[in-house]
C-alpha cells in the first residue's frame, strides 16, 4: 500500500487550502472527500469573502476546485471516510470503497446541517428552503419568511433577516426562546418578527419553491403562507469516524492553536473544530494552518 505524506479528509475551504499550500510544499498528498466546496457550495450570495466584493457560493466552490486541480492533487471523490486510526509512525484511513496510509492527516470534513425531519424538506432544499440566513439572506428580500429554532443561531439569523425581510416568523419548540437575552429581547420586540413557541414544522409546502408551511401551535396545525425557510436548529460535525479523536460536548474536534488533535500526527481544520465562529475565510485560513503544523510534524520526524 502506497504510504502518503499526507491525507486530507474533506474538500470544503480548510481541506482545498491545506492541499493547496501541502502541494507547495512538494508533499506526497491525498484528498479524500465525497464533494467538492463543502458549505461553501450550498451558499448562496457571498459578499465577505476578501478579493471577491460578490459571488456565489457555487462560483466559489468551483474557484477552489480550480485552484487545487492546477497542482494536479490527487483527489477521491465521491469516497467517504468510515475510520481513522493511528498505527505505530502512519495512520490507517478507511473509506466506503478502500483504504489508505499516511504519515499525517488533516480532518476537515466540516459539518452537516441538523434537518428538521418534515415532509417537503427534502423537495425543497435550495428551493426556498435553505440552512444559512447569513449565506442566503439577501436573496429573500422584502418577502415573508420563516426561521426555525429558538437558539441563538437562530436568534442571530432573525436579527439578519429583520433588515431585509417583509415578514419573519420564528418557529420554536421550546415554551420560549432560548439564547442571549439581549438577542432575545430584540427579536420578541421587533414588530415584523412573529414568534411560535411550542411549534414545530409538520410540513413544507410549495410548488416549483416554497410558498408555505404547516405548523402545528401547541398541538393546533395551521398553514403559514412564507416564500422562505431558513433551518437553524443546529449543525452536526462530521466527526463519526474519528473516533479517537478528543471532543468537546457538541462533538466538534479539540484543537490547540496549531491544529494539533490529541493524537501526534494527526490535525483538524475549519468548522469541524471546536474553533470559534464557523466562516468560509476562517476555515481557509485554519487549512493553511493545520498543512504548515503537518509539514512541521513531517520534518521533526
Amino acid at each position: 500500500m502506497n504510504v502518503y505524506d499526507l491525507i486530507i479528509i474533506g474538500a470544503g475551504p480548510a481541506g482545498i487550502t491545506a492541499a493547496v499550500y501541502a502541494a507547495r510544499k512538494k508533499m506526497n498528498i491525498l484528498v479524500i472527500s465525497p464533494d467538492i466546496g463543502g458549505q461553501a457550495a450550498w451558499s448562496g450570495d457571498i459578499e465577505n469573502y476578501t478579493g471577491y466584493q460578490f459571488i456565489s457560493g457555487p462560483d466559489l466552490a468551483a474557484k477552489f476546485e480550480e485552484h487545487m486541480k492546477k497542482y494536479n492533487i490527487e483527489l477521491k471523490e465521491g469516497e467517504t471516510v468510515i475510520d481513522l486510526k493511528k498505527l505505530v509512525d502512519t495512520a490507517l484511513i478507511k473509506t466506503n470503497k478502500g483504504e489508505y496510509r499516511a504519515k499525517a492527516v488533516i480532518v476537515a470534513s466540516g459539518k452537516r446541517s441538523r434537518e428538521l425531519g418534515a415532509p417537503g424538506e427534502k423537495e425543497f432544499k435550495n428551493k426556498g428552503l435553505t440552512y444559512c440566513a447569513t449565506c442566503d439572506g439577501p436573496l429573500f428580500s422584502g418577502k415573508d419568511v420563516a426561521i426555525i429554532g429558538g437558539g441563538n443561531s437562530a436568534l442571530d439569523a432573525a436579527l439578519q433577516m429583520v433588515k431585509i425581510a417583509k415578514k419573519i416568523y420564528v418557529v420554536n419548540n421550546a415554551a420560549r426562546l432560548g439564547g442571549d437575552p439581549i438577542m432575545r429581547e430584540k427579536v420578541e420586540k421587533d414588530p415584523i418578527v412573529t414568534v411560535f413557541n411550542e411549534s414545530r414544522v409538520t410540513a413544507v409546502l410549495g410548488d416549483k419553491f416554497v410558498n408555505a408551511m404547516k405548523i402545528a401551535v401547541s398541538g393546533e396545525e395551521r398553514t403559514v403562507n412564507v416564500q422562505g425557510i431558513f433551518v437553524e436548529i443546529g449543525l452536526i460535525p462530521n466527526t463519526d469516524f474519528a473516533k479517537d479523536l478528543a471532543k468537546n460536548e457538541i462533538g466538534e474536534i479539540r484543537v490547540s492553536n496549531r491544529n494539533q488533535t490529541n493524537i501526534p500526527g494527526i490535525f483538524a481544520a475549519g468548522d469541524v473544530t471546536d474553533v470559534p465562529e464557523k466562516q468560509i475565510i476562517i476555515a481557509a485560513g485554519e487549512g493553511s494552518k493545520a498543512c504548515l503544523s503537518a509539514f512541521r510534524y513531517l520534518s521533526e520526524h
